[in-house]
């Protein structure tokens, strides 16, 4: 009786496994390519002030190759300090901007984030997994998964279905 009880015990544990990317399932959600759009549309004219710029700057380079036997040392260096001036003006922008798209991105993550691990939460007890793993990171030590415990696609399904059933309740 104690054999049977013990072998019913741990067959009623939880024993799945799963692995998820949940960065691809992040984005691959409706939010998030709504997220991904939304912020791109938002700094697209910072894109093009700095593709501009960074036009202007070639230009001047253009002009600095096309007159080297008639420029004088004098327009040449001007030429050079402009280039230079404009060249660290530019960088500045440049990472200014990606500073601000990453901490724009970092929010989204965390937002939707949030909301994806409520959904692997209920998937995961809803389904009896032991463990469920984020691959995403390079850091994460798992050297091999099987195809077949790969539950992105699934939970990306549900958070979608779960944020449109949300979105029609309010």
């Amino acid at each position: 009786l104690g054999v049977a009880i013990l072998g019913f015990a741990q067959s009623a544990a939880p024993s799945k496994v799963g692995i998820i990317h949940i960065q691809n399932a992040i984005i691959g959600t409706k939010d998030g390519q709504k997220a991904a759009s939304e912020l791109q549309a938002r700094f697209a004219p910072r894109r093009a002030e700095l593709e501009k710029k960074q036009n202007e700057i070639a230009a001047l380079q253009d002009q600095i190759k096309k007159g080297a036997n008639t420029l004088n040392d004098e327009a040449r260096q001007k030429l050079m300090r402009d280039i230079d001036q404009k060249t660290k003006a530019m960088n500045r922008d440049s990472e200014d901007a990606q500073a601000e798209v990453n901490q724009e991105e970092q929010k989204i993550m965390q937002d939707l984030g949030g909301k994806m691990v409520a959904v692997i939460d209920k998937y995961g007890r809803d389904n009896s997994f032991a463990l469920i793993l984020d691959v995403s990171s390079p850091q994460t030590p798992v050297m091999y998964a099987a195809n077949g415990i790969d539950i992105t696609a699934e939970i990306v399904g549900l958070f979608d279905k779960a944020t449109a059933a949300s979105a029609a309740a309010a």
